[in-house]
């Protein structure tokens, strides 16, 4: 690509050599499934990568350019430094020229720490304390007097110090004034305990009364209760003295000796609460939770109202209004306020300009809110109930009024979860990144971002084994004429239904309050496709999960991360790793014990996990591929067992397109052919894999040459096949995951990988649900690969159950069945049922945006 030139005024050299670096160059880049890819970016531009899911775009941008970029930072700092910092290994790449600082803004949700929150989350909050502490009435102490997350504590004691070469001793005292509430921890809300959920207060000690997990009569937990001394194993529960009750339930740590073992006694509640409610619920094991879920209730604080701040400090206000009010405002009405605060009428206008920096500070901030779409968010609202696209647009905000120029900045997807009408404004402050001086690298998939690049990078042709080739650089005008997957569907444009299904029945919603949410009263078609949509923030998950997930028959299927370590991947989640265990079992003779990486057929040098990771002390550790399996996981022993010619890691590096056909009704090719292809597969799918995730391509390679020669003859036709491992990967690959590597990591994949993948596995369950709930089912999906999605859908619907998608693409729009449209704007001005009705009907009102923008898709 020819270098961007700027013309001179007249006298002046042509071009200073410090200007002629304007290219970001990649040379060889075989990162993931990348087939030595060459590409030159320009900087100070908008680029856009586009392909289908799977085709290599994250490997080339975050894997690749992002993270040598980071890696080089990291290495300017000392090796004491360096020790506090992640793991960045060097992509493999042969050449890359021109980096400059990569700022990667992705989907990965903030944490769920029950005191992280969207103002601790920025700098907002911190200002705001600040604020308060400066302007507050009355004073209460500094800006940590206003934090939930720092406790007052004081205390007084002798101190020994030296003076004038004598010892003396000193009485001192101190006190630091925090925000927090001393009843729930600055959390917002306790929990109540339901003591009948604990055990059966009929069965004594001995008869294993307790009903929570792990506390059977024979294990250890019924040793100690029941050799403790502190109460009478032999007598129920339920006629304990008051102190034997007690003991049970509340003492405090005691030490004891059981059978000549020291051990530590404590009673049930507070031993439940360090273990299980001390963590977040969702990252408890399935039957965990549902204890939890089972005997404990989470209540709003009754001291603090949830506001989760003391009384102290909810006590100074601002004009009548104190940080938890100002907290608890929406954001939008909370610039406002903050804006008034400067007036000349302002009651405080002297101590006013004593914060005017800080002032202007906050008002950017909050102002940036707006900007970006997020206005109707409020500075308490958890940041772990924030969506993906949430996440990344809140850390969008310190980047917009940031005085940096010419850095990197990455987006992933940054319209995931915007109705059209965001996009716009989305797409105005991609731009304003832009002009500033910076280069802007965006992964997208929607027409209306791509549209306005500067450069395009279209790589494909395909998904895993079959993408990872870079197949158009250009203008937009020069893809859609190029003929690639992307090129031919950019400007494809769903027609409305003429056939709509009628509906069986209807849920009926009544008086819906979640959230935003005004009294909403709506029937809920079903035995049809309902999509409910409208702007960000205008309360379409507050109704659905608010008021119809949780019903009998109802299945709610989110974005949420799948719990699991990185030795989980979808043959593990789906279950299709019991089929495939069993069918090499069989074939060969053996248990199944020895086909997985987790139990006896690991790799004795690196457990299963098909690396060594080595802790450099001071410097940052290391993850190399184990030298004994060469990262394939599985003792030598193991994969000298084969079944139709593979060893169960080449099946575990199959994607799930080539691993369908495998173990389909037909196969008949070759064993050099198929073994070849999946070394392939193995090597190059796995588009978001990270350091060390598997082995090197080069490994993979040479395995699918050595499995050739090691098992020269020809299969059979459907000497794979297996029945039950193909229902499951038909189910896979139906979502639209037929790129995946099966044994790819589940800590790998994408927000809407995550949702196709659970709803594949809730699909292949007997009996399936009556209501399917779906999230932006579209997230992360290729233009060729909505059609896809449509159709399962469509035959979702024809087998008789009912389908609710929340959903902002119009594609979707125009072949649902009926639509429910919320808003019309974003939080308090939104939360009201702006339409219901057939699509055509909504693009013959076009009375709310959402008509709009679904009549100028449909070109009506």
């Amino acid at each position: 690509m020819a270098r961007s030139t700027h013309p001179h005024p007249a006298g002046r050299p042509a071009e200073h050599p410090a200007d002629s670096h304007d290219l970001i160059r990649v040379h060889g880049a075989r990162v993931n499934n990348l087939k030595d890819v060459s590409v030159e970016i320009p900087k100070r531009r908008l680029t856009v990568f586009t392909g289908v899911s799977g085709s290599g775009k994250s490997s080339l941008v975050f894997h690749t350019i992002a993270a040598e970029s980071q890696r080089m930072i990291n290495e300017t700092y000392s090796a004491f430094v360096q020790g506090f910092m992640p793991t960045l290994a060097r992509p493999d790449v042969d050449v890359l020229d021109g980096l400059t600082t990569a700022i990667i803004v992705d989907q990965q949700r903030m944490g769920a720490d029950p005191r992280s929150t969207v103002g601790t989350a920025t700098d907002t909050g911190t200002l705001l304390r600040i604020l308060f502490s400066r302007l507050g009435r009355p004073h209460i102490g500094s800006a940590q007097a206003f934090s939930f997350n720092v406790a007052s504590i004081s205390g007084a004691g002798a101190v020994t110090i030296e003076k004038g070469g004598r010892t003396v001793k000193e009485r001192r005292s101190f006190s630091i004034t925090g925000g927090m509430c001393p009843r729930c921890e600055g959390r917002g809300a306790v929990n109540d305990i339901d003591l009948t959920a604990l055990y059966d207060e009929t069965k004594s000690i001995n008869e294993g009364p307790f009903t929570i997990p792990g506390y059977s009569a024979d294990g250890w937990y019924g040793r100690i209760f029941g050799g403790s001394g502190f109460l009478d194993p032999d007598k129920p529960i339920a006629e304990f003295t008051e102190r034997e009750l007690h003991d049970l339930l509340y003492k405090e740590p005691t030490k004891i000796k059981v059978d000549g073992i020291n051990l530590t006694y404590e009673g049930l509640i507070p031993k439940i609460q360090k273990s299980f409610l001390s963590k977040d619920v969702g990252a408890l094991q399935p039957h965990v939770r549902a204890f939890v879920e089972r005997a404990v209730t989470f209540t709003t604080c009754p001291g603090c109202a949830g506001t989760r701040l003391s009384e102290a400090a909810r006590s100074s206000k601002i004009d009548g209004i104190s940080i938890a009010d100002a907290c608890a405002m929406q954001i939008s009405d909370l610039a406002v306020w903050v804006r008034d605060l400067d007036e000349p009428s302002a009651p405080a206008r002297g101590a006013v300009r004593a914060v005017a920096p800080l002032l202007e500070n906050l008002r950017h901030t909050l102002d940036s809110f707006v900007e970006i779409g997020l206005g109707y968010l409020s500075l308490d609202r958890p940041s772990g109930t924030l969506s993906g696209g949430e996440a990344q647009r809140t850390k969008m905000i310190r980047h917009l009024g940031s005085s940096l120029t010419d850095v990197t900045y990455v987006f992933d997807e940054p319209t995931i979860g915007l109705h059209p009408h965001d996009i716009e404004r989305m797409n105005g402050l991609l731009r304003q990144l832009r002009d500033k001086g910076n280069t802007v690298l965006v992964v997208e998939h929607k027409p209306e971002a791509i549209a306005i690049a500067d450069h395009n990078v279209d790589l494909g042709p395909r998904a895993g084994s079959a993408g990872g080739e870079v197949v158009f650089e250009g203008t937009v005008e020069g893809l859609r004429a190029s003929g690639t997957l992307t090129g031919r569907h950019l400007d494809d444009r769903a027609a409305l239904k003429s056939d709509l299904r009628k509906p069986s029945g209807a849920l009926e919603v009544r008086g819906a309050s979640t959230h935003n949410l005004r009294g909403v009263d709506v029937d809920i078609p079903l035995g049809v496709l309902v999509v409910v949509t409208g702007v960000a923030g205008s309360g379409k998950s507050s109704l659905i999960h608010g008021s119809v997930s949780g019903r009998d028959g109802v299945v709610a299927i989110d974005q949420g991360a799948i719990r699991g370590s990185r030795r989980s991947n979808p043959a593990t989640y789906t279950g299709l790793l019991d089929p495939i265990r069993k069918a090499f079992a069989k074939a060969n003779g053996v248990k199944p014990a020895l086909f997985s990486a987790n139990s006896e057929g690991a790799c004795p040098s690196c457990n299963g996990n098909g690396v060594i990771y080595t802790d450099l002390a001071m410097m940052a550790g290391v993850a190399t591929t184990c030298e004994l399996c060469e990262g394939r996981r599985f003792d030598a022993a193991v994969l000298e067992y084969t079944l139709g010619g593979r060893d169960i890691s080449e099946v575990l590096a199959m994607s799930v397109a080539s691993a369908g056909e495998f173990f389909g009704p037909g196969a008949g090719r070759t064993s050099e052919h198929r073994s070849d292809e999946g070394a392939r597969s193995g090597a190059r799918t796995g588009h978001r894999d990270g350091p060390g995730a598997g082995r090197t391509s080069e490994h993979r390679s040479d395995e699918g040459a050595r499995s050739g020669a090691r098992t020269g003859h020809r299969d059979s036709p459907g000497a794979g096949r297996n029945p039950a491992a193909h229902k499951i990967l038909t189910h896979l690959a139906d979502v639209g995951l037929g790129y995946l590597t099966i044994g790819q990591p589940l800590t790998t994949l994408s927000g809407g990988e995550r949702q196709r993948l659970k709803l594949a596995t809730r699909m292949a369950e007997k009996g399936g649900a009556d209501v399917y709930v779906l999230d932006e089912p579209t997230t992360g999906l290729h233009l060729a690969d909505v059609e896809q999605l449509l159709g399962l859908l469509d035959r979702l619907v024809g087998t008789g159950r009912s389908v609710i998608v929340i959903e902002h693409h119009q594609a979707v729009m125009a072949r649902a069945d009926w639509i429910i449209d919320l808003g019309p704007g974003a939080g308090h001005d939104g939360g009201r049922i702006v339409f219901e009705g057939t699509p055509a009907d909504l693009v013959a009102n076009r009375t709310t945006l959402t008509g709009e923008h679904l009549a100028a898709y449909v070109g009506a």
